[in-house]
């Protein structure tokens, strides 16, 4: 009996492991969408509901929508270039938060940086974003341990 817990205890892990790495594979496919300025791929990744909000200093924006932000990205004529690094990844059933230091730049140029805080659910077609929230921030920024930015074509 006791072998039969530790298998079971074993193949939750291993599925919550899987998860993990879906869930931070459709960040990144956010991200390579963001870089190639490509508003289908960015949308692919998001809930046709899902919202995105900046906080600031001083504000915290008004919510974006989906769309909003996939055709701006996408009529950008700078490449958007986001990265991430260390993220905290939390899975429970079908929700899911992914919570990572990131910077921005945008045409070769350092444009801002935080913390995203992503929450996703497990739909029909697997892991969506549902929102994003995130710090906008200009100085103070945590040093990305990739170095910088591969340069601009």
């Amino acid at each position: 009996m006791r072998i039969a817990w530790l298998l079971l205890a074993a193949a939750l892990c291993a599925s919550a492991q899987d998860d993990k790495k879906e869930v931070v594979s459709v960040v990144t496919k956010l991200f390579e969408g963001m870089a190639a300025g490509d508003a289908d791929a960015i949308s692919s990744t998001m809930t046709p509901d899902a919202k995105l909000v900046a906080a600031q200093d001083d504000k915290v924006s008004p919510a974006t929508t989906r769309d909003q932000f996939a055709q701006r990205i996408g009529a950008n004529k700078n490449r958007v270039v986001e990265r991430m690094w260390n993220p905290t990844v939390l899975v429970r059933g079908r929700i899911a938060m992914v919570w990572a230091d990131y910077d921005v730049y945008v045409g070769g140029k350092f444009g801002h940086c935080g913390i995203d805080a992503f929450t996703l659910l497990k739909t029909d077609a697997g892991w969506k974003i549902s929102g994003i929230q995130y710090t906008s921030e200009t100085q103070g920024c945590k040093p990305n341990p990739l170095g910088p930015p591969p340069a601009q074509p």
